[in-house]
């Protein structure tokens, strides 16, 4: 059955019966609204307002990426902005610092990740201890155990409270000269600390277990228990998967995913899917969720994506199911770019109509557009609906109320 006759279709299910159940083919628009129903872009407030709104999506989502780049709001900001329209940072810092329900952690980049989900991490932090990275040999263990008593005396410190003897070469355009930050990652690497605030992307870190109260710490989740827990996060937010798009960041589990993934096809909770005009990838859906009436009243919210968005980072899923092909190409030669220094896709309804490259100059008081560039109908009453768009998001990059909106 095809969307485009019942928005409210997104496949036709086979009939139940003893053999394995035959594969779902679904045509990309039915595959884009299940991933946009799992991702909540179909409707304008999925997580309602405040800030319990900000808990209930990152936990939803799984996690929420952060990253450096402050030519607009941050990544982690954005992301949130876009599924809760009346977003505050100050509800993320909250989170962070006062309810403690939120915590930063490696997922596949470093993320906001639900506190509740804190033993599936652990395993990770043990390999770093047991099996440290090679930089991990530039601390002195003297130096670190001074670093912990440090911070157990004198209460949580950023990089920028320590003021260190020797300066030392920059490795990266993202490090520190300062050696006591390498202290501070393997503390944050290995559990010892937490980041328990945020001011842009100066950290402050504090004594894990002091910051949440603990012992005891949770119970380290099992090997088996994390890929139950990769998988589920997955269905959740992807709402269609691939083994690779559950697995991403933690490749050793694969096999274990895989066979879960094989006990739901036998039990027929997951039904095994393929898209039209791609036959290499294989595919599974929850059987439920082929049942779920998805919003089809033809409302069309419009979303500017931040490039880091869930949405979007699964490079090869957005063109296959959109046709669009997003470029990211903050560290492209300015000649060589298409789209722009920080392009951000504009998704309207189920299309991606649109890459826009923004600045914010936040002296002037302005969001500025660098690069206008449509992937296909440019229609004037389209144009409308993006610039109303764009005056939102620069309400929420300069930090002005939206009530004159």
């Amino acid at each position: 059955m095809d969307a485009r006759a019942n928005p409210k279709a997104v496949g036709k299910r086979p009939p139940g019966s003893r053999s394995a159940p035959k594969a779902v083919v679904l045509t990309a628009r039915q595959a884009r609204a299940l991933w946009l129903h799992a991702q909540r872009l179909d409707t304008p407030a999925p997580f309602g307002g405040g800030p319990a709104a900000t808990l209930e999506a990152i936990r939803h989502l799984g996690y929420v990426q952060i990253d450096t780049i402050n030519v607009i709001e941050r990544s982690h900001h954005h992301i949130l902005f876009t599924r809760i329209p009346d977003y505050r940072r100050d509800d993320l810092a909250r989170g962070q610092s006062a309810d403690k329900s939120v915590f930063e952690y490696w997922t596949h980049a470093l993320s906001y990740v639900p506190a509740e989900h804190y033993r599936f991490f652990i395993p990770a932090m043990r390999r770093f201890r047991e099996a440290p990275p090679n930089w991990f040999g530039d601390v002195d263990p003297g130096e670190y155990r001074r670093l912990i008593r440090r911070i157990r005396d004198d209460g949580p410190l950023s990089i920028r409270d320590i003021d260190d003897d020797v300066l030392v070469e920059k490795n990266h355009p993202w490090a520190s000269r300062k050696p006591s930050k390498a202290a501070l990652q393997v503390g944050f690497y290995t559990g010892d600390l937490t980041i328990s605030a945020r001011t842009g992307m100066v950290k402050t870190y504090e004594l894990t277990d002091r910051h949440f109260g603990w012992p005891p710490r949770p119970r380290a989740a099992t090997a088996g228990h994390v890929a139950e827990y990769l998988l589920a996060r997955a269905l959740r937010s992807q709402g269609i998967v691939t083994l690779e798009s559950v697995s991403r960041g933690e490749a050793a589990l694969k096999p274990a995913i895989k066979q879960l993934v094989e006990t739901g096809v036998r039990r027929k909770t997951l039904l095994p899917a393929t898209i039209e005009g791609d036959d290499r990838t294989r595919y599974w859906v929850p059987r439920t969720l082929l049942d779920t009436n998805l919003p089809g009243d033809g409302n069309e919210p419009v979303h500017i994506l931040s490039p880091f968005d869930p949405l979007v980072i699964l490079r090869r899923r957005l063109q296959l199911f959109f046709g669009y092909e997003h470029r990211f190409e903050a560290y492209v030669p300015a000649e060589k770019r298409v789209l722009g220094y920080f392009a951000l896709p504009v998704l309207v309804g189920d299309r991606i109509v649109a890459a826009l490259d923004l600045k914010t100059d936040r002296q002037a008081g302005k969001l500025l557009v660098q690069k206008w560039t449509w992937t296909g109908d440019d229609s004037p009453q389209l144009k409308v609906k993006l610039e109303e768009a764009l005056g939102r998001f620069e309400r929420f990059q300069l930090d002005r109320p939206f009530a004159d909106s």
